[in-house]
């Protein structure tokens, strides 16, 4: 069954831009209609002719249908349900008219449901049912509208009009650029159907507009449907004016309260308890709050106004109180629904980071279309020095939110989040609740720091806590301990960053989508540099562009040679290093002003920290250069292999996990199986001990990525043949040979680029991963794609020999 979202698309995913139907009848030719085509029962609502809607499909029957469609004319059929609490129907259960329709777009989610967006095309009749599974499938007939273009159709459609444009101005769920569409429609038979999609009434009226075929019956069917509306509306009004006025004479009570309130100050008749009371009273009426959380501040007022002052309980109720009443209950800030405005904000603040701003206009775009909907819960994830927190600050500036923030780093203690019950002494709210009072509006941005960072202990499990506040479903009724009377956290936009997706629970990653922040290149580090972070740290150190320059070369020196990293944290604080001494100079007036080139960073800087080693460490036979992922982005391995008079083991050193020390022993046991293969005249692999090392021997090493780098360490010891420097690797191996995939290929191939290497082997069941990879890097590196060991030979090997030809040195013991 179908959950139609016309009118109410909250899946900020679907972010087309949805044009008027008057738009829409300019730009789009209708197609021709097949005869038969697949029927898609919906509930709810009718979709009519030339309008546009977001249709949620959920059961595993419309997947397949759905399948179908989009794999053939994208052309379906759109028919209401006459009881939409049925979950299986049958034939009986459909009307007999239905609207053609063809599908826009379609996005699958992570609940392998799917969302799309159709416009509907034309009236059609459902003629027979010639298929029922997997699906329904009908042979239908297009209706044509009968127009007479006589006066009394024309007055029928000015009337339906006018009325309609008096209905906008009573109801404020309707847009008042409907006015403008409705004016500029100049059929009659597409004004009935734009005017009737817009009405609140139930599907059997709306079907009965959809089967009148007689443009005149059925202006007539909306403009008494538009008049009965009309009813409703003015007697809403109505009551609304006598409403307005109970709250004048309310006002008037008021004033003459705060007068005599007054008068009793200046004859000395008010005791301060009574003047406390009547505070706390008026900030309760003045904060908002919703019915629940009103009762409760009432009962607690009327507790504390029958306690004597000199009480414990009267300082516990009154900090209650005061909690209360400083709650944001009602208080939010206006969205800044400028898409453009906002993009321009993100790009003056952070270069690149793509998916995260379009992220952003999606979610602005939706909530221009959808005034209620609810707050994202997004997750920022990748290495420290990406922007993860920084682009949260950027993110609140662009759509004119406030923004709070809160550390989980080593949080241990639920009650941080939840806060402790009043009953215990010195009893706190917890820490979101407190961001919300500190900010003064229900609506922030709020950022949760390190959320990967969380821990647990006998005070209870933080993370379990989070799973109420993350959960859109949820965090509209939060309860905090210390509140006890459910917070809407609905309309908070949370944001959550992690450097790892690993140690977050399941069922916390579940409610958050992840946005990926990788680690920037050489060349994207530059442009940030050049944009960014040196006039940062030039405005930061009291310098300008006339003081000091910063040539490119001396840029990426600093890059290669005094940073190695996925983001810019240590960047900046080379830069700023720089501009230290060059401000020192500045103002003991030894310069007025100074170029920076790459030759005097070691006078600035000092000795160079990181080498470009591939070239030297792989100049011997027996050390393979592979790519690693680490918490802070992608790193090379070098594997070293060598070989000693012994029994016949192998040795492993290095910090080595269980993991990595299967894949030497399996890539140990593929090399005697297929020394033939493999070209290795080696036999006596009793006579001797192998010893596979890698280096960094203080760090623990795991994880699957070393299986080929391993066997090529080996089958470069036992080669005698050098691997090529500009070669680096990652894959699994298995006893037969083959290359399995593995993760973080983007990170492995960004550390690659770092370090200088030009070609990259990986698995073949990995090349779909490149298309994450930055063009730039993937334009100067070569990636070769293999299924088995034997084919990385050539690549790594090259066509090289071993340098000397000599007796083997281990050809005795």
């Amino acid at each position: 069954m179908k959950e139609n979202e016309d009118k109410d698309p909250s899946e900020p995913k679907i972010t087309l831009h949805q044009k008027s139907d008057t738009e829409e009848e300019g730009r789009l030719d209708k197609p021709k209609v097949p005869q038969e085509m697949p029927l898609l029962p919906i509930k709810d609502t009718v979709v009519f002719p030339n309008m546009v809607a977001a249709l949620s499909v959920v059961t595993e029957r419309d997947i397949k249908l759905l399948n179908h469609v989009l794999a053939e004319n994208r052309f379906l059929a759109l028919v209401a349900q006459k009881d939409k609490d049925l979950k299986v129907v049958q034939q009986s259960d459909l009307y007999d008219y239905a609207t053609a329709a063809v599908v826009l777009q379609m996005l699958r989610m992570p609940d392998n449901s799917a969302k799309m967006l159709v416009q509907g095309i034309c009236r059609i009749k459902i003629d027979d049912y010639i298929q029922t599974e997997p699906y329904f499938k009908v042979k239908v007939t297009v209706l044509e509208d009968i127009i007479e273009n006589d006066m009394e159709t024309e007055a029928l459609a000015r009337n339906a009009a006018d009325q309609f444009v008096r209905m906008i101005s009573l109801a404020p769920s309707l847009p008042e650029e409907l006015k403008i569409a409705i004016v500029n429609v100049d059929s009659p038979s597409r004004l009935a159907d734009m005017i009737a999609s817009h009405l609140n009434i139930g599907v059997p009226e709306k079907q009965k507009v959809l089967e009148a075929i007689h443009v005149k019956s059925r202006l007539q069917k909306v403009t008494a449907l538009i008049t009965s509306e009309m009813e409703v509306l003015e007697m809403a009004t109505k009551i609304q004016s006598q409403v307005k006025n109970e709250m004048e004479k309310g006002q008037k009570e008021y004033y003459l309260r705060q007068q005599l309130k007054a008068i009793q100050e200046e004859l000395g008749e008010g005791d301060e308890r009574a003047v406390e009371i009547k505070e706390l009273t008026k900030k309760i009426e003045e904060a908002k709050m919703p019915p629940e959380a009103k009762k409760e501040a009432d009962r607690e007022l009327s507790r504390l106004a029958k306690m004597p002052s000199a009480s414990a309980e009267y300082t516990v109720s009154r900090t209650y109180i005061d909690l209360l009443v400083a709650l944001p209950w009602s208080v939010n800030t206006t969205d800044n629904l400028d898409i453009q405005a906002a993009r321009k904000t993100l790009d003056e603040d952070h270069y690149d980071l793509e998916k995260v701003k379009e992220r952003i206009l999606e979610y602005l775009a939706v909530r221009k279309l959808k005034q209620d909907m609810k707050g994202p819960i997004l997750c920022f994830v990748g290495p420290p020095g990406t922007g993860k927190t920084s682009v949260g600050m950027s993110i609140a500036r662009a759509i004119g939110r406030k923004f709070v923030r809160m550390s989980l780093g080593g949080v241990r203690d639920e009650a941080e989040v939840r806060g402790h019950r009043r009953t215990y002494i010195g009893a706190l709210p917890g820490r979101i609740i407190q961001g919300l009072r500190k900010v003064g509006s229900n609506n922030p941005v709020f950022m949760l720091d390190e959320i990967d960072k969380l821990g647990a202990d006998f005070r209870g499990d933080p993370s379990a806590a989070l799973l109420e506040v993350l959960d859109p479903e949820q965090n509209h009724s939060f309860a905090d301990h210390y509140l006890d009377v459910p917070f809407d956290l609905s309309r908070v936009m949370f944001i959550t960053t992690a450097n790892l997706l690993d140690p977050i629970p399941p069922a916390l990653k579940d409610r958050m989508e992840v946005l990926e922040l990788p680690g920037y290149t050489a060349d994207e580090k530059v442009f940030i540099a050049k944009q960014f972070t040196i006039p940062k740290q030039l405005k930061e150190h009291g310098l300008t562009e006339e003081q000091i320059t910063i040539e490119d070369d001396a840029i990426r020196t600093v890059i290669s040679d005094y940073t190695r990293e996925a983001g810019i944290r240590n960047f900046e604080r080379e830069i700023a290093h720089i501009c230290r001494k060059v401000a020192k100079d500045i103002a003991s007036g030894e310069k007025k002003s100074a170029i920076i080139t790459a030759d005097q960073l070691h006078n600035l800087l000092g000795p160079i920290k990181f080498f470009s080693e591939t070239a030297e460490r792989t100049s011997e036979a027996g050390v393979a250069t592979g790519l690693a992922w680490t918490q802070a982005g992608g790193d090379i391995l070098f594997i070293e292999a060598t070989l000693m008079a012994g029994t016949g083991k192998l040795l492993l050193t290095g910090q080595l996990g269980d993991v990595m020390k299967e894949s030497a022993q399996a890539a140990m046991s593929y090399i005697r199986a297929k020394l033939a293969k493999l070209g290795i005249a080696f036999k006596d692999f009793h006579k001797y001990d192998f010893h596979i090392h890698v280096p960094a021997g203080a760090i623990p090493k795991d994880g699957p990525s070393a299986g080929v780098t391993m066997a090529m360490a080996l089958i470069s010891l036992l080669k005698e043949t050098p691997i090529l420097s500009n070669v680096a690797m990652t894959g699994e191996i298995t006893l037969r040979g083959r290359v399995l995939p593995v993760g973080g290929i983007k990170e492995k191939v960004l550390a690659a680029k770092r370090a200088g290497i030009t070609t990259v082997v990986l698995p073949k069941r990995n090349e779909k991963d490149l298309v994450e990879v930055p063009e730039n890097a993937k334009k100067e590196m070569k990636f070769v794609f293999v299924e088995k060991v034997d084919e990385m030979l050539p690549v790594v090997f090259g066509t090289k020999e071993p340098a000397v030809k000599k007796k083997r040195i281990f050809s005795k013991v």
